[in-house]
């Protein structure tokens, strides 16, 4: 081949000339590289296809190749991998949002306030007009002794409730033809203000209106205007008036009761009128409450 000339070379012999020289080229590169150390072999030297030219690759000594089985096998396994990351990746994000929810929670729960309830407005501690008897050592005076040790702190709270402004619908004045009492009405319940007639409990409605109007007067002293309450009958009437009309109220009942038993002033739903004194005469220590109710006009 050496003897001809390239162009008396047939194809097939220009192939294997140019592979011949390119195996060549390559190991004489490669011992180069050798000698210089920046190669280190790890592989016997490739044979090239003579028909492709492309490096042959041989298999190592002790290598199995995948059957498909063993490939199904493990693409098998690599997808459960998967799905298991998935899955735990899931589990995650949804603990993190059930942690969120519920520190939102326990944030709404702190600034929830508890619903107030309404706190009972206490306007006595014991019945009014308690004094002791005009023949009492020291005479008549306010009967302090009857209210509870506990509760003087709160009645002297209540002591000096001010006074509503005068109004037309004010009760201006109270008659009770059966026991022949006709005096005037004022505003609170206090020592100084029975002085001066019936008093009206302060908060307590004025005539006509729905709810209990709490009146009080003395039995035996500041002219005796409620002496003979224990004389009264359900039927007899009891006449209100305010500026510009009266009201008739029907008694319904009379009671004997302790100075404490503040609840017969508790609001009621109808109009009604409750008329309290001291009782026994000349002893008053304890309280005549008579119950009425308006009469329907």
């Amino acid at each position: 081949m050496a003897e001809k000339r390239p162009e008396d070379l047939s194809v097939e012999e220009l192939r294997r000339l140019l592979l011949d020289k390119r195996r060549v080229t390559r190991h004489d590169r490669l011992e180069r590289f050798r000698r210089t150390g920046r190669v280190i072999d790890l592989a016997p030297d490739l044979e090239a296809d003579a028909e492709t030219l492309e490096p042959v690759y041989e298999t190592p000594s002790g290598y199995t190749p995948l059957t498909p089985q063993r490939r199904r096998w493990t693409d098998t396994v690599l997808v459960f991998v998967e799905v298991l990351a998935v899955l735990v990746l899931f589990g995650v994000v949804m603990d993190v949002f059930s942690i969120l929810r519920t520190l939102n929670q326990e944030v709404a729960a702190s600034l929830e306030q508890p619903t107030a309830l309404p706190t009972a407005l206490i306007t006595a501690v014991v019945l009014p007009s308690g004094h002791t008897p005009p023949n009492a050592e020291g005479g008549a005076r306010p009967n302090e002794a009857e209210i509870p040790e506990h509760l003087q702190p709160i009645a002297q709270s209540i002591a000096n409730v001010p006074v509503p402004t005068a109004s037309p619908v004010q009760a201006i004045r109270i008659q009770i033809p059966a026991i022949k009492v006709d005096a005037p009405v004022v505003q609170g319940d206090a020592w100084e203000q029975l002085k001066k007639g019936v008093g009206q409990h302060i908060g307590t409605p004025n005539p006509g209106e729905n709810g209990n109007i709490v009146l009080s007067a003395h039995n035996d002293i500041f002219g005796e205007i409620f002496r003979e309450l224990d004389k009264l009958q359900p039927g007899d009437v009891i006449i209100l008036y305010a500026s510009q009309r009266q009201y008739n109220y029907i008694v319904t009942g009379t009671q004997i009761v302790e100075p404490t038993r503040v609840d017969v002033m508790d609001p009621t739903t109808n109009a009604t009128v409750t008329l309290i004194s001291c009782y026994p005469y000349l002893i008053d220590n304890q309280r005549i409450v008579v119950s009425a109710v308006l009469q329907n006009p």
